[in-house]
């Protein structure tokens, strides 16, 4: 039984190892193809505001940067790492809507009111807090979550196969 419960943990492992071994390329789950596609929309993302740096105040630029930097390691950790489905998609939603939006939004008003202290730079700011505030909340979600997830398990074994009870004969 305990034979049948280990190898259960390292088949996936063991049968990753024989496709690559194989040749044959690993079945790609929706969530790893989410992740690459805001991976290249982030780094298209960052081109972009590096373009428009000389058009928005420095603020501004250093808010969407602080976001950029932040959702670059956060994405790069839920490609090693893995995430749920619904943190992937807000991720994506942040990375491919939400600041491209915003960005190109504040472009198209007149550069007269581009400027540090107006009421536009200010609305921006205050949403860009927002999705700096959200981008903070996931990346301790999803680095809370797999070390919850760890200490699930290993309560799990601990459990399963009480270690706590195990001693040697004579001590």
């Amino acid at each position: 039984m305990v034979g049948k419960f280990l190898g259960s943990l390292f088949s996936a492992a063991a049968a990753r190892s024989s496709d690559a071994e194989q040749g044959t390329a690993p079945v790609l789950d929706q969530n790893t193809v989410d992740l690459g596609a805001s991976g290249a929309a982030l780094d298209a993302l960052r081109s972009e505001t590096r373009r428009a740096g000389g058009e928005v105040p420095t603020g501004v630029y250093s808010q969407f940067r602080q976001i950029d930097d932040l959702l670059a390691t956060l994405v790069v950790h839920m490609q090693q790492t893995g995430a749920a489905t619904e943190q992937v998609v807000l991720a994506g939603a942040i990375i491919c809507d939400y600041l491209p939006t915003s960005l190109r939004t504040y472009l198209m008003l007149p550069k007269s009111v581009r400027v540090h202290g107006s009421h536009e730079t200010a609305t921006l700011l205050a949403q860009l807090a927002t999705l700096h505030s959200t981008v903070q909340n996931l990346n301790q979600q999803v680095r809370s979550g797999a070390a919850t997830e760890l200490a699930i398990h290993g309560r799990f074994l601990q459990d399963k196969f009480d270690l706590g009870s195990l001693h040697l004969e004579g001590s």
